[in-house]
């Protein structure tokens, strides 16, 4: 699994916003400079995130957009599969994908099923607001550097 600019910006558009007023919309332009990113990219990013209902926006004078929940209700995982989709190791473990002929008798299955199962349990034990509250040294909770 290698996760895509699109979910590594869908992270930092996020953590941007989270990291302004509650209630206030921020401009598209404001955050296209603060994380120099396209503004067609940034769109694009935007529209798979206010179609997860994680961000909400409004066109004109004072519009922009601004999270729908508190920064302690996102969840990384759930960010990253709002942009990426899947984050399974392997297709087969994809739920729109067909199952797998080989599924029952595969040796390697159980090791990417696992794989897939710390994965996400480890991207869902880590909200946005964890993220706002991370030192510079990268660690946040308890970290053993």
């Amino acid at each position: 699994m290698m996760i895509s600019t699109k979910g590594r910006y869908a992270l930092r558009v996020m953590i941007d916003l989270a990291s302004q007023p509650p209630q206030a919309y921020v401009p598209l332009k404001e955050i296209t400079a603060r994380q120099n990113i396209s503004t067609k990219y940034l769109e694009a990013i935007l529209t798979s995130l206010v179609k997860a209902n994680f961000v909400v926006g409004i066109r004109g004078k004072g519009g922009g957009y601004r999270l729908t929940k508190t920064p302690s209700e996102y969840t990384i995982g759930s960010i990253l599969k709002a942009a990426e989709g899947s984050l399974a190791p392997v297709s087969c473990l994809q739920l729109d994908n067909p199952p797998c002929m080989r599924q029952s008798e595969c040796p390697t299955r159980p090791i990417w099923k696992q794989l897939d199962e710390l994965i996400n349990e480890y991207l869902e034990s880590i909200t946005l607001d964890t993220l706002l509250h991370t030192d510079k040294s990268g660690c946040y909770g308890n970290c053993i550097l």
